[in-house]
């Protein structure tokens, strides 16, 4: 029997359950809200934003894995590509592209085209240095290293911030092997 094709990201955000995205735009808005409330320091803020991405993201790759049908990718080049044409629009149904690759093929940008985590949001002058969206950088982050990447995720661009787009620089430290719990030759 043939393996099945993969999936489009479209296919997949076609397929799955939604949520009103007014209603998760606003509960996200919310918890941002909590955050500065009960932290106060906007540095703060962004490292709890990003360990919540994280521990949704080391999540959220078994159900990425498990709907997209996709197969290994055969280097991190392929894997910021499945993550932007795929990932993003599986579960956000936004669209991104990947530029500005260096030399080695290890950092590149992923550019969203539509960010729907910032309906409804101006940040007043006491969060300029927040990173609303910085659950998106630790998602990627968790979820790249289940998948036995360690990377460094980091905001380059942000509409909020007065910028032209919301742009992630996604960096791979390094590939961790892969380790299984049994001895093969015992």
């Amino acid at each position: 029997m043939p393996a099945a094709a993969p999936r489009s990201g479209d296919a997949i955000f076609a397929s799955v359950e939604h949520v009103n995205a007014e209603l998760f735009t606003l509960t996200y808005g919310a918890i941002v809200r909590q955050l500065l409330t009960d932290l106060e320091e906007v540095d703060e803020v962004n490292k709890q934003l990003d360990q919540m991405g994280y521990n949704i993201g080391i999540r959220l790759i078994d159900e990425f894995l498990a709907k997209a049908n996709v197969s290994r990718c055969v280097d991190f080049k392929e894997t910021a590509e499945t993550i932007a044409k795929v990932g993003f629009k599986m579960f956000l149904g936004v669209t991104a592209s990947v530029t500005n690759w260096d030399a080695d093929g290890t950092c590149c940008s992923i550019v969203l085209e539509d960010n729907p985590l910032v309906d409804f949001v101006e940040l007043p002058d006491t969060c300029q240095g927040l990173y609303y969206c910085n659950v998106l950088s630790g998602v990627i982050r968790g979820a790249l290293e289940m998948v036995s990447m360690k990377t460094e995720i980091t905001w380059t661009r942000d509409v909020l911030r007065g910028d032209d787009a919301y742009e992630l620089q996604v960096k791979l430290l390094k590939l961790v092997p892969e380790e299984y719990p049994y001895k093969d030759d015992e």
